[in-house]
């Protein structure tokens, strides 16, 4: 069974629909790439889900510790390539709260970091960055 259905609405864009929830992304061509850059592109998808999806196994990690990663951010920098047009390098920051952690805590969470779906799936010319900020 499908995941996401996606729909060309034409001008380089598209709407996904995730049929487990109905909830819709939609997508624009990037400006660079002869697109509107009013939405997400796909490759900024990709980067995005590179982030979310570490964020989220370092917040499961951190509830099975009960460390409170409540109000940590990530701030997400992608850089394309050409020839060919790709994404080459994905800057992932952490921000962690200011909250005391321990020595034991850091390293629990950093611990976790490239184990998460996304940056096990990603191709390894794709350089993947990682910085924490405690």
């Amino acid at each position: 069974m499908a995941t996401i259905k996606t729909v060309y609405l034409g001008e380089l864009r598209t709407e996904n629909i995730h049929l487990q929830s109905g909830n819709t992304v939609i997508t624009d061509a990037p400006t660079d790439n002869r697109g509107k850059g009013e939405y997400f592109s796909p490759t900024d998808l990709l980067a995005t889900a590179l982030g979310s999806c570490i964020m989220t196994i370092m917040g499961i990690k951190a509830r099975d510790n009960n460390i409170d990663l409540k109000g940590t951010t990530v701030d997400v920098t992608k850089i394309m390539a050409s020839e060919p047009r790709r994404v080459a390098e994905v800057i992932v920051d952490f921000y962690f709260p200011k909250k005391n952690y321990s020595d034991e805590e850091k390293r629990i969470i950093e611990s976790v970091a490239g184990t998460s779906p996304v940056p096990l799936s990603l191709h390894p010319y794709l350089n993947q960055i990682i910085k924490f900020n405690w």
